[in-house]
């Protein structure tokens, strides 16, 4: 997240592991692991996750393509301008959505020129991470740039600042509820494949609303 600091691999492992392995233990789905590190990224899939999410596409680290590629596991290739602790220092695009897509594009060869199997692939416009509020809405309204390379999209904007930015009432990101629905609602209708989301139930809900007009007579 904007201004984070770095954690170290050892409590990484230590304060993710465990709690992936409990996970595992009474869930039979996906579990993804969110780290830069891929010593973290081994640690977790032995432990039971099925997905490596690395907010830097597999660059934080000289070993990441080839750890990945060993791991055979899903890889979430998000875009981020800069790193954390400086991303949201005045970001710059020509072309916001442009550039999204050839970084993704040419992340993604990476990865398949590494031996990562392409069904393997998911890719994240990473929204908030070195992007404006306006940068997140043109992203989100050019997704289906992003669809048209043939990857499962993720997308997460659930309860982030931007929503703030267009109803300057929504300090608490408990209020955010409505915006982070109807941001959910958008990328879904322009291809996003997963939403990340902290109210599941109000987004499945809003989900299964949105299907059954589609599908209505």
């Amino acid at each position: 997240r904007p201004g984070a600091e770095p954690v170290a691999e050892a409590d990484e492992i230590a304060r993710t592991v465990p709690v992936i392995a409990a996970i595992r233990a009474q869930w039979l789905g996906p579990i993804s692991i969110d780290t830069l590190k891929p010593g973290v990224a081994r640690a977790a899939v032995a432990a039971g996750a099925t997905m490596w999410n690395d907010v830097s596409a597999l660059t934080g680290s000289p070993d990441s393509l080839a750890v990945a590629a060993d791991l055979n596991c899903d890889v979430c290739l998000m875009h981020m301008k800069g790193e954390p602790r400086t991303m949201q220092a005045d970001p710059r695009y020509d072309d916001v959505a442009a550039e999204v897509v050839d970084y993704l594009a040419g992340r993604a060869e990476a990865a398949m020129a590494a031996g990562v199997a392409r069904e393997r692939i998911w890719l994240d416009p990473g929204l908030g991470f070195g992007k404006t509020p306006a940068h997140n809405l043109s992203l989100t309204k050019h997704l289906d740039r992003l669809v048209a390379l043939g990857f499962p999209i993720l997308y997460g904007v659930s309860r982030k600042r931007m929503i703030q930015s267009i109803d300057p009432t929504a300090t608490d990101p408990l209020d955010r509820l409505g915006g982070s629905l109807a941001m959910a609602l958008e990328a879904t209708r322009r291809g996003a494949a997963i939403v990340r989301v902290h109210d599941v139930r109000e987004t499945v809900q809003a989900l299964r609303l949105q299907s059954a007009v589609a599908d209505a007579d």
